[in-house]
């Protein structure tokens, strides 16, 4: 079994970044693809990030290409989120999860969720 905890959430200003951290603990995830996702009040799950197990791609959203990056170091069983730019429709629960089946920009396509962290931009 694997755990994802996520870390690194907290308030901020327009135009301030944040880097979130995604630890995996119980299993090394060499052979696994990750994705960020959030969620804000009210609204649905959404596709934020996502990196290949070789670290070869990486994919964004729409809204977050250009000042978003997600990234994982070989060997190292953490996925990294770097915001920056943040602005104030970025406000959401973050979340990462592991990547096992279908179209990387679904969230039924990851099972083992962390638990979330929040982020908070305010103007």
């Amino acid at each position: 079994q694997v755990r994802m905890i996520e870390s690194g959430g907290g308030s901020v200003q327009v135009g301030g970044s944040l880097r979130l951290s995604c630890a995996a603990v119980g299993r090394s995830i060499d052979n696994y693809s990750t994705g960020w996702f959030r969620q804000a009040p009210g609204k649905e799950r959404e596709f934020v990030a996502h990196i290949t197990w070789n670290r070869v791609g990486t994919y964004y959203a729409d809204s977050v290409m250009g000042r978003f990056t997600i990234s994982r170091a070989s060997g190292d069983n953490t996925v990294y989120l770097h915001m920056n730019d943040l602005k104030p429709e970025d406000t959401a629960v973050y979340y990462c999860a592991l990547h096992y089946m279908g179209t990387y920009s679904l969230a039924e396509s990851y099972s083992y969720w962390g638990q979330g962290t929040r982020v908070t931009v305010s103007s």
